[in-house]
Parts: C-alpha cells; sequence; structure tokens
C-alpha cells in the first residue's frame, strides 16, 4: 500500500528518490511508490542519467548493482 511505503520511506528519511529495481521492479513496489511525489521506480534498463540528476537519493538493489556492473564493466581483450 502507497501509504504504509511513505511511512517506511520517511521513517528512514527517503521524500525525493530514485529507484533501481534489478531487471524488474516488483509488482506491488511499484504501484505502492508510483503514487508517492517525487520518489520514481525503474528497472536497471531504465537507468539514465537524467532520473538520476533529478532526485536527491539514489537507491539500488544488489541485482541492479551487479547488472550495472556488468553493463558498464570493460570488456577483456581475447
Amino acid at each position: 500500500k502507497t501509504a504504509a511505503l511513505r511511512d517506511q520511506l520517511g521513517k528512514i528519511g527517503i521524500t525525493h528518490a530514485l529507484f533501481i529495481a534489478g531487471a524488474e521492479v516488483d509488482k506491488n513496489f511499484g504501484l505502492a511508490a508510483r503514487n508517492i511525489p517525487n520518489v520514481d521506480v525503474l528497472p536497471n534498463a531504465g537507468l539514465n542519467v537524467y532520473d538520476v540528476l533529478r532526485r536527491k537519493t539514489l537507491v539500488l538493489t544488489k541485482d541492479a548493482v551487479a547488472a550495472i556492473n556488468a553493463r558498464f564493466q570493460p570488456e577483456e581483450a581475447a
């Protein structure tokens, strides 16, 4: 629920954030977060500079960090 998520985020001081949720966004989390002003949720494929810069806090899941590292890690020479 949106109210419960808003309360949880408020307790840890997150009011203006971008969540990168890994390969897919959890359906219930995405539905609850979309109604909270200044909170965005994207899959790691949607990661972009514009959305990162317009929010004060960036929250990454472990899956998102692993996917971002794999995406931007230079390929080894064969």
